[in-house]
C-alpha cells in the first residue's frame, strides 16, 4: 500500500505562530515528503474553528500543485455540500490542471451544524445534497460543460463515508471509500455491482492515527498535550448547535492502551517497524491502497514533526510498498 500525510491546518493558540509562517511551513513539509518518496498529501475541510481548522482545501490543494510535482493531491474530506456543483468542478478541474492530473477528490459529510448554517443549508438534509451536488460534478466533467477541463478523465473520486448508506453511494459510482471498516464491504461492492463496475475493483484508503518516532517513550509526553487538544476541541465542536452537552475529557493515555478485545489503540506513537505492525492490524482483510498519517498532531513541536514525516516517508513507506 501506499503512504501519505494528512494536513488540516491547525494552528491552536496556545501555539500559534503567525498565519503567513503557518502556511509557508506547511508547504515546506509537503515538499519535503514528495522529496523522501510519499505518494500522497491529503487535506481535510473544517469551518469556524478556533485553530483555522482548515476552511478551504481545493485552495491549499492548488498552492502544493504549484510547489510539487509527483505527489498526489487529495481531500479527505471537502464538505462538497456547502458549495454549488459547479464550484465543485471548476475548482477541482483547476487542482487537477496546476498538478497535471494529480487530483484526488474525496468528498463528505462534515459533522458540524454551524457548518451547514454558515453556509445557508440544512444539517438534517446533508446526505441527499452531497449526493447531489457529486452526481452532478461527475456529470459536469462526463458531459464536458466544464472548461477547461480535468487532465484525468476521469478524475479518481472518493467517498469519505462511514454508514452503509454512503457506502454504498460510492459504490454506485465507482468511487474509492474513505474508511477502514469491515462492515462497509458489503453495502460498498453491493454499489459497486449496482453501478455496473467490478466489485473487485473495491478500494479503501484512509487516516491512521498514529505518530512516528525513533524514540516513542521520550516523544509521547511531548505529543500528549497536542492530542489532548486536538479530540477535546473536535469533540466540543461536534456538539455545538445540537443542544448536547460537550462531552468530557478524553485521557490521552487511555487512547495509546491497546483494547481489551485486542484491537490496536485508538492512538499510537511507535517505531517505523510498530507503525506496519499497527497498520496492518488495523486494515488487514480490507482492499486498501493507500493509509495516510497527521503530518502534526495540533501544533505539535518541530523537531518531531520533520522526524515523523521523514520516517513516514522513508522507513514506514518502505515496509508497507
Amino acid at each position: 500500500m501506499d503512504v501519505g500525510i494528512y494536513l488540516d491546518g491547525r494552528n491552536p493558540p496556545q501555539w500559534a505562530r503567525p498565519w503567513p509562517e503557518h502556511y509557508a511551513r506547511t508547504l515546506e513539509i509537503v515538499e519535503e515528503a514528495e522529496r523522501l518518496g510519499a505518494a500522497s498529501v491529503w487535506c481535510s475541510e473544517h469551518h469556524f474553528f478556533e485553530d483555522g481548522y482548515l476552511p478551504q482545501p481545493l485552495t491549499l490543494a492548488a498552492a502544493i500543485a504549484a510547489r510539487t510535482s509527483s505527489i498526489r493531491i487529495g481531500t479527505a474530506v471537502l464538505l462538497a455540500a456547502l458549495r454549488p456543483a459547479v464550484h465543485v468542478a471548476e475548482e477541482a478541474a483547476m487542482v487537477d490542471i496546476l498538478s497535471d492530473g494529480r487530483l484526488d477528490l474525496g468528498v463528505g459529510l462534515g459533522y458540524r451544524v454551524p457548518e451547514y448554517e454558515g453556509f445557508g443549508r440544512t444539517f438534517d438534509g446533508r446526505f441527499a445534497q452531497t449526493e447531489a451536488v457529486l452526481r452532478e460534478v461527475l456529470r459536469l466533467w462526463a458531459d464536458g460543460e466544464v472548461t477547461p477541463p480535468p487532465v484525468q478523465q476521469p478524475v479518481p473520486v472518493w467517498g469519505g463515508f462511514f454508514g452503509p448508506r454512503g457506502a454504498r453511494l460510492a459504490g454506485e459510482l465507482g468511487a474509492g471509500l474513505l474508511a477502514f471498516d469491515p462492515a462497509l464491504m458489503a453495502p460498498y461492492r453491493a454499489g459497486l455491482a449496482a453501478g455496473g463496475h467490478d466489485p473487485a475493483s473495491a478500494r479503501c484508503a484512509a487516516v491512521v492515527n498514529l505518530v512516528v518516532a525513533d524514540d516513542p517513550e521520550a516523544a509521547w509526553p511531548r505529543i500528549r498535550p497536542h492530542l489532548q487538544y486536538q479530540w477535546d476541541s473536535y469533540n466540543r465542536y461536534s456538539v455545538e448547535g445540537t443542544g448536547a452537552p460537550a462531552p468530557p475529557p478524553i485521557d490521552p493515555d487511555r487512547w495509546v492502551t491497546p483494547r481489551p478485545d485486542g484491537t490496536p489503540a485508538r492512538f499510537a506513537v511507535c517505531t517505523p517497524e510498530d507503525a506496519a505492525a499497527h497498520i496492518r492490524a488495523r486494515t488487514d482483510g480490507l482492499p486498501v491502497v493507500q493509509v495516510y498519517l497527521w503530518a502534526s498532531i495540533a501544533g505539535m513541536p518541530d523537531d518531531l514533526v520533520e522526524r515523523h514525516v521523514t520516517l513516514v516517508s522513508t522507513e514506514l513507506r518502505a515496509r508497507l510498498a
